[in-house]
This record gives structure tokens, C-alpha cells and sequence, in this order.
């Protein structure tokens, strides 16, 4: 199952850079931007060119971070320079219009590495290498990641003597990661309420009683007055905000709420935690 989770990702992805990033030389960070630079100034594959590229990260990710990766992480990335050559010649390009190809192809290429990530797989690239460069200056992934980015679309730029298909590479990768966070992390189809309350008994029963849902006590202090108080989390989807809203006012008007999405919630009255069998 995980395997045709990585391989599906691994297939949009591939589609999202055949059909609209490489056509219209939207190098968007990565091991793939590099090799759509290399591609146009030296007529090399793409798929190939990754493959080449994520060899030296790879062995550099054994040597400095073990074995973890895995077998599919080594799949996706293999995988991922086999679709994007082997695909190519049988696939229209869609749209000329870099803005179209830019959101687009950001969409098909964040979904699919969102899938490769949902099913623990990876497809090497720049993930690999910031995880590497941590382990040797100790920086953030995420700030690593960014930088990397940033240093490839700037090279792009100037091969191609285009800023503006810069820019367009921005917006693909800011597309990308957050479709990459949506497919991990789902819709906010639930929100979280943190209730601070002079009447927190009163609203927990009314809850409890009237909304038929679950409510969780939170010791709390107050900072300036230093007293004691609790704090109500109650999570409800978003059919029952303005009814949980309500009820509080109802209870006490001074209360002060916090109301923040909740992506995935697991558990009792949401979706169901499912057991994984990991043998």
C-alpha cells in the first residue's frame, strides 16, 4: 500500500513537471530546477540529470545519516527520474502561459510529493541535502530548504535571463509547499476552542449536556494576577462553531476565547485512528 502511495505521488509529480515546469523553464528550487537549467543549456535529460545529482546526496546521506531513508525513499527517487524521461515524449504540453504553468504545476507536483511524504517516502533532492547540511552547520531544515531554493531560482534567472520566469518559479514553490502540507495535514474541517472562563464548570457541563461533545481541563495561571485557572479545550467541526459560541456567551459574555483550525483529529466523534501493521 505505501509503496503505491509513493508510486502515484511520485506519477503526479512527474506529470507536473513534464507538462507544465519544464516547458516553460520554471525552474522551481531543487534537484529538479537544476536539472531543468541543465537541460536547456546543455540539452540533457531531466530525469537522468536528477538521477545523476541525488547519487553524490545519497551517498552523503548514508555516510553522515545512516540507513534511515530507507528503501522507499531510494524507490521514489529512482522512480521519479524513470517517469519524468520515460513519460516526456507522450505527454502535450497544456499551456504556454508561464503564470498558468506556474500555479498549475504547482499544484500537480505539491500533491504528489504531499502523497510520497503522506506514505514516508521521499524523492531525495533538497530535503536530502538540508538534512546533510544540518548534521554539519546545525541550522533549521526548513531555513536550509529555503535558502537552497532561493539560490537555485536565482541561478535559473540568470541562465535564462528572465527574472520574471523567477518569480513564477516562486510562486510554483510556494504552491507546491502548501498543497504539500494540505494532502499531509487534510482540510481544517475541525476547530479547537481554548476556553478562558470564571465559569469554566458551568461551560464544560453545557457542553458535555448540550452539545453532546468532550471538553478537556487545562491548568492554567494567569501571568499578571498569578491565580489558578482552568482551561477548556473543546474541538467541534465547524457546523457547531456558532453554537459553541453562543453557549459560552450565554454562560459568561467576559470569557476570553482562543478559536484555531484543528487539520486532522483523530479519536471519539471525528475520524477514527486506524492501527497500522507495520510488520
Amino acid at each position: 500500500m505505501e509503496i503505491a502511495g509513493v508510486t502515484l505521488g511520485v506519477l503526479l509529480t512527474a506529470l507536473g513537471l513534464d507538462v507544465f515546469l519544464i516547458p516553460n523553464k520554471i525552474a522551481a528550487g531543487g534537484v529538479s530546477g537544476i536539472a531543468t537549467v541543465l537541460h536547456y543549456l546543455l540539452s540533457v535529460p531531466v530525469g537522468v540529470t536528477m538521477l545523476v545529482l541525488n547519487v553524490p546526496l545519497f551517498l552523503m546521506g548514508l555516510y553522515r545519516l545512516g540507513l534511515r531513508f530507507g528503501f522507499r525513499s531510494l524507490y521514489g527517487t529512482i522512480s521519479l527520474s524513470f517517469f519524468i524521461d520515460a513519460l516526456d515524449p507522450f505527454l502535450p504540453v497544456l499551456t504556454h502561459d508561464p503564470l498558468l504553468a506556474s500555479i498549475f504545476g504547482g499544484v500537480l507536483v505539491g500533491l504528489g510529493l504531499g502523497l510520497v511524504f503522506k506514505f514516508r517516502g521521499t524523492t531525495g533532492g533538497t530535503d536530502l541535502a538540508a538534512a546533510v547540511l544540518r548534521t554539519y552547520t546545525g541550522a533549521n531544515v526548513g531555513q536550509l530548504l529555503f535558502v537552497v531554493d532561493a539560490v537555485v531560482v536565482l541561478a535559473a534567472g540568470l541562465a535564462f535571463k528572465s527574472w520574471e520566469l523567477a518569480m513564477y518559479a516562486l510562486i510554483t514553490i510556494f504552491v507546491t509547499a502548501w498543497l504539500i502540507d494540505l494532502v499531509q495535514e487534510g482540510f481544517s474541517y475541525a476547530k479547537a476552542f481554548f476556553i478562558i472562563s470564571g465559569h469554566p464548570e458551568s461551560i464544560a457541563f453545557a457542553i458535555l449536556h448540550e452539545m453532546d461533545r468532550g471538553a478537556t481541563v487545562l491548568s492554567g495561571k494567569g501571568a499578571f494576577s498569578g491565580s489558578d485557572r482552568d482551561v477548556l479545550l473543546v474541538v467541534v467541526n465547524r457546523a457547531e462553531v456558532t453554537r459553541l459560541k453562543d453557549l459560552i456567551r450565554s454562560i459568561d459574555s467576559r470569557a476570553f476565547v482562543i478559536l484555531t483550525d484543528a487539520h486532522e483529529v483523530l479519536g471519539e466523534g471525528f475520524k477514527p485512528l486506524a492501527v497500522k501493521n507495520n510488520k
